[in-house]
């Protein structure tokens, strides 16, 4: 005889996640994403600050090749004028390079025989040229219409003359002592102090284009005071209040890099990276070199060479860096970062 059971068969649900269980590899993984994205910024900044190294590299060789070319390295402008007293800004050094950049189309459309400003130089102007750009620097404030970014200035030295040639107007100032100035043209014997201790290029972040507030780590101030030296420059730049708007001198930094000009393409070893920028009457000037390199500077020496800075370099060294014919002894495996 059949019998039939009556005892009800168990069915057994797959079991999930509780809450509790979700929440823990919620937390898990949002503690992974927190040790894992600071190495990614890390290594990513790590490219970018290698890549900005390649494009001075790129601009200092492409000097040399001008040296080669022409015997000697050119000048970061050139006067307009035959007595050399004309316009403080020309042509930028950076356009008589473009041809040994492999940008010689760029390069054809500037005209040298009119001003940076010139309506015929517009084409060149807005023309953006990658190898003038660091990468770690979004220039996100620069207007268009100010033109092509340049992040890459060329060593003008530790004299804080501007509108000047290599011999000083005034005796208590001494000569032009950096690697290219107004009308430098200068041949390779000159730089004494050896091109692989001189400093060619280093980097410039680029400015916010406004003077209704202070930016102090991009701005050029105006103390208003007249010094001599360069150590008379860094100590009225860091006294001056750079809250007070009046103070402030230029903002419009880094575009175009077709003009010749302190604001655009030329720095100064007067004060160490990072440092501030000022400008004195009349024509005196200390444009300091800085990144968004965290505590650091990229640098390009005459031979090609690169190297990078600490913010924290000696001041005396970092000088000492910026003079083609100083005397100065540097060694740069004890100022690596």
């Amino acid at each position: 005889m059949l019998k039939i059971s009556n005892r009800t068969e168990r069915r057994h649900a797959p079991k999930g996640f509780t809450l509790v269980e979700l929440l823990v590899v919620i937390a898990i993984i949002g503690i992974l994403v927190g040790l894992l994205l600071p190495a990614v910024q890390a290594a990513r900044e790590a490219a970018r600050r290698m890549q900005c190294s390649n494009n001075m590299r790129q601009i200092s060789l492409a000097a040399m090749n001008y040296e080669s070319a022409y015997k000697r390295l050119p000048a970061s402008r050139i006067s307009q004028t035959a007595d050399r007293l004309g316009p403080a800004s020309g042509i930028s050094v950076h356009a008589r390079l473009l041809p040994f950049m492999e940008a010689s189309q760029i390069y054809s459309l500037v005209n040298f025989g009119a001003e940076w400003n010139d309506p015929r130089n517009d084409a060149a102007r807005l023309t953006s040229v990658p190898t003038f750009r660091c990468p770690s620097d979004p220039a996100s404030t620069i207007p268009g219409t100010a033109g092509g970014v340049n992040n890459y200035y060329v060593n003008s030295g530790t004299v804080p003359l501007w509108n000047r040639t290599i011999a000083s107007p005034l005796p208590q100032v001494p000569d032009c002592n950096g690697v290219f100035f107004r009308d430098s043209f200068l041949k390779l014997a000159s730089i004494t102090d050896g091109l692989s201790n001189t400093a060619a290029v280093c980097e410039r972040l680029t400015g916010d284009f406004s003077n209704t507030r202070s930016t102090p780590k991009t701005d050029t101030f105006n103390p208003g005071t007249n010094i001599l030296t360069a150590d008379e420059a860094l100590r009225d730049c860091n006294a001056v209040n750079v809250e007070d708007l009046s103070r402030q001198g230029f903002s419009d930094i880094g575009a175009p890099w077709i003009r010749g000009y302190h604001s655009t393409t030329e720095y100064y070893h007067i004060n160490t990276p990072h440092g501030r920028s000022c400008m004195f009457p009349p024509g005196r000037i200390m444009t300091t070199a800085n990144s968004q390199h965290a505590n650091l500077v990229n640098m390009a020496l005459v031979d090609g060479s690169t190297q990078s800075l600490s913010a924290n370099i000696d001041l005396v060294i970092y000088r000492a860096l910026g003079t083609r014919n100083g005397g100065e002894i540097v060694n740069l495996s004890e100022i690596a970062p």
